[in-house]
């Protein structure tokens, strides 16, 4: 059977400074720019690169998104969704289903707590220390990496996936320190 491959990436860290913008408006701060192009880094240097990209509309996200891109190496279609940061409350599993299509490898660019949640649904199998690291804390800028023994996204159900990494930013900054 095919498996397909997920990267559920909940948004690096956004900055609070300003009380008047909304929600929706927040851009990264530094600490979140930073942490967004090294996980682009650690995705290039891994060669993991999704064929579709869902990511929020919201501006976090989309900066999140903009610091991954010169790090992609091959066409990648990019979708943005109002419906990863309005649907943000529960799973992301309805919209992977309805958006996915038939993407060998798929990237979802989201917000907590549909992020983290989703990444816990999903896992059937893989590494239990990553695990429950990341049931400890799914923290801004992390990425958990599911293979899916399914044909298309269509079919995608909670309890099914393997866990194949779990890989947050201050890890990665920690190595290269």
């Amino acid at each position: 059977m095919p498996v397909l491959q997920l990267f559920l990436l909940r948004h690096a860290k956004s900055d609070w400074r300003n009380p008047e913008l909304k929600d929706f408006d927040r851009p990264l701060n530094s600490r979140g720019r930073t942490a967004a192009r090294t996980m682009g880094a650690y995705l290039e240097k891994n060669q993991l690169q999704p064929n579709l990209i869902l990511c929020s509309s919201s501006q976090r996200t989309r900066e999140t998104l903009a610091k991954l891109l010169p790090h992609l190496r091959r066409q990648t279609e990019i979708r943005l969704l109002n419906s990863l940061y309005d649907e943000c409350e529960d799973s992301y599993l309805p919209i992977i289903r309805a958006r996915g299509g038939n993407a060998g490898s798929l990237m979802v660019i989201g917000h907590n707590p549909a992020t983290e949640q989703t990444a816990h649904a999903l896992f059937a199998e893989g590494d239990r220390v990553l695990k429950a690291d990341m049931e400890l804390k799914y923290p801004s800028g992390a990425l958990a990496i599911y293979s899916c023994p399914i044909t298309d996204w269509s079919s995608l159900e909670a309890g099914t996936a393997q866990l194949e990494q779990f890989i947050k930013p201050r890890s990665l900054q920690a190595e290269t320190s």
